[in-house]
């Protein structure tokens, strides 16, 4: 792993700046859900995971409360990180078609999974506080992902997020509208594509289906060229 990502996730995962969520996430870890009730939960900051030399990060919004939150690794171990998986798998960016568990010998090819938020928020709803100290941590997995080329952000509270970043780093005064599948340049050459979340919901509404999203990664793989 590159030192100074390895560095940084050693920093997040003892990062306690957000009282409200480290005690919400104390809190989940404790009370477990019914059918996870005999593990023991992860119950920390939740880092990204992948490739170091990333050409495609895919951004989410924070790890959710028995998921990511629960074995460790964002979009592992819940039902939408099980669909986005085995979308990712038919478009050839993962090795297996699904994502249970930290040790599960999940590979992802040039690809790189974080969340704006490290911890999983009250109703999903962090606040802005929270969202601007977690911030500092995205710009620094951005700074060190060198070969980063695509970001696609799972969702419209991710992409509003990851915009109010660019924006304040790079004082642009752009519109940026969410849109499934469209792109933007940003001021820093990447590009970012706007993705419906592949949450439960979303899912068995049709909001998304697995053709829309294998179109989507296969636009982001030809775009960061890998």
């Amino acid at each position: 792993m590159n030192i100074k990502i390895n560095k940084l996730n050693k920093t997040i995962i003892k990062c306690k700046k957000c009282p409200r969520l480290s005690n919400f996430v104390k809190k989940i870890s404790l009370e477990k859900r019914k059918q996870n009730i005999n593990e023991e939960y992860w119950g920390k900051p939740v880092t990204g995971f992948g490739n170091m030399g990333a050409k495609l990060m895919i951004l989410g919004l924070a790890p959710a409360a028995h998921g990511g939150t629960r074995t460790g690794r964002a979009f592992t171990g819940d039902k939408s990180g099980n669909f986005l998986f085995k979308c990712l798998y038919s478009v050839k960016i993962s090795n297996q078609n699904f994502s249970e568990k930290i040790n599960d010998g999940l590979k992802l090819k040039s690809t790189y999974i974080t969340n704006i938020l490290k911890c999983v928020p009250p109703g999903d709803k962090p606040l802005n506080d929270e969202l601007i100290n977690c911030s500092n941590y995205f710009i620094k997995e951005l700074d060190n992902l060198k070969n980063l080329k695509v970001i696609v952000t799972l969702g419209k509270v991710a992409f509003d997020n990851c915009i109010k970043i660019y924006k304040d780093k790079f004082k642009i005064k752009n519109k940026f509208q969410f849109k499934h599948g469209k792109t933007y340049l940003l001021p820093d050459n990447k590009v970012l594509i706007a993705c419906y979340h592949p949450s439960p919901r979303n899912v068995n509404t049709k909001v998304v289906t697995p053709i829309m999203i294998y179109k989507l990664f296969k636009k982001a793989k030809k775009i960061a060229r890998f």
